[in-house]
């Protein structure tokens, strides 16, 4: 975990925030205007607390990336299957 703190720091901070803006902008639920509906208000939510959880993790590197695989990849049961399931603190 320190190394990953100690990466973390050296980057700009618009390096830490480039994977926040690559979830805000994989939630593909738009009305037909291109406002966010109710639904993807709700997923980005969820999602960026699962990460956020996530990163607070003191997991080793390989768990949590599995981890942020299953959030990206399986967007609204990603995130819940990794809060019932994550076997967090």
């Amino acid at each position: 975990m320190n190394t990953l703190r100690h990466f973390a720091s050296r980057l700009p901070l618009t390096a830490l925030l480039l994977p926040l803006m690559l979830l805000a902008t994989s939630c593909s639920r738009y009305n037909d205007n291109g406002s966010l509906s109710i639904i993807g208000v709700i997923y980005l939510i969820l999602a960026i607390a699962a990460v956020i959880s996530l990163l607070k993790q003191d997991w080793s590197l390989g768990k949590k990336l599995i981890w942020g695989v299953v959030i990206w990849f399986f967007p609204v049961l990603g995130s819940i299957i990794y809060f019932l399931f994550s076997g967090r603190k």
